[in-house]
Parts: C-alpha cells; sequence; structure tokens
C-alpha cells in the first residue's frame, strides 16, 4: 500500500488559490447546465485512467449521491463493451478518453466531429473544461497520494 506524501489538508492550507482555482474551475460545467451524471461518470472514468483514488473515491460518493446506477459505477472502466450507456454518455467518455490520452495521439477530427454530434458547441466547450479539471485534480492528487476520503455507513461505528 502506498502511503500518502503530502495530505490534502497541507494541500489545502499550503495552496488555497489553486485549490479555489480548480474549484471553480470543476463548477462550470454545472452551472452551464450539463448533466451531473455524464459529467461524474467522466470523472470516473479519467480518475480511472490517471490512477487517482482520491478522485475515484470522491466521484463514487457524489455518483451514489446523484443517484447513478449501481451498474454503470461498476461498468465505467469497460464502457465501450458494458452496453449499458446512453450515446450521449459513450459520447462523453470517448471524448474524456481523448483528451486525457493526448500524450498518446493529437485529437482528431473524428473525435471532435464525434462528440458534436451530441453535444453542441457551448456544452463541448464545458465538457472540455470539466475533462481538464479532473486531470489536474488527477495529477496533484496521483503526485501527492491524497488519501482516499472513506465514507463510514451509518452501521459503521464510531473509532
Amino acid at each position: 500500500m502506498s502511503s500518502v506524501r503530502i495530505a490534502y489538508e497541507t494541500f489545502q492550507k499550503t495552496a488555497p488559490s489553486a485549490q479555489a482555482a480548480l474549484l471553480a474551475m470543476g463548477k462550470t460545467a454545472d452551472e452551464a447546465g450539463l448533466d451531473k451524471t455524464i459529467i461524474e461518470l467522466v470523472k470516473l472514468r479519467v480518475s480511472q485512467i490517471n490512477n487517482c483514488a482520491f478522485c475515484l473515491q470522491i466521484h463514487l460518493n457524489v455518483s451514489r449521491r446523484l443517484g447513478l446506477p449501481q451498474e454503470k459505477l461498476d461498468l465505467v472502466a469497460t464502457w465501450h463493451e458494458a452496453g449499458i450507456f446512453s450515446e450521449r454518455e459513450c459520447a462523453a467518455l470517448a471524448w474524456a478518453e481523448t483528451l486525457t490520452r493526448l500524450s498518446d495521439k493529437t485529437v482528431s477530427d473524428e473525435a471532435y466531429d464525434a462528440v458534436r454530434r451530441h453535444f453542441s458547441e457551448s456544452e463541448t466547450i464545458f465538457l472540455s473544461t470539466a475533462v481538464a479539471t479532473i486531470n489536474a485534480w488527477n495529477r496533484l492528487g496521483a503526485a501527492f497520494r491524497f488519501a482516499p476520503p472513506i465514507q463510514k455507513k451509518a452501521t459503521d461505528k464510531a473509532a
């Protein structure tokens, strides 16, 4: 098991303006009216790709609060094969993977055209902003090994 390098709380105290900027940037997709469940699926998938346990746990918690079906949470890593995601969700996930894996390839016209078939220009801007933001958070969370925020169940006893 990997140990925490820098606690999230230390990051908050040391770089409050960086945290505030990332939080503000992250809110833009919600404020633009994009479907919150699609945004959370995107954040989950990007966090899986980037191996960020902290962000993955946060967005699993948020996704559950939003009522995302457990099957989608279980299968987002294999969304290509799962057959349970809508065309719009698939387009968002494909776009998120493309923008996350820029070191592997450039953003092709085909990839852009595919996302635009399901999202307006404005929605594509905010979807891309959400992907950029979670990638930034992932780089911090993975680099510093922020501890995942595990939620206590109602049946768990206080320590």
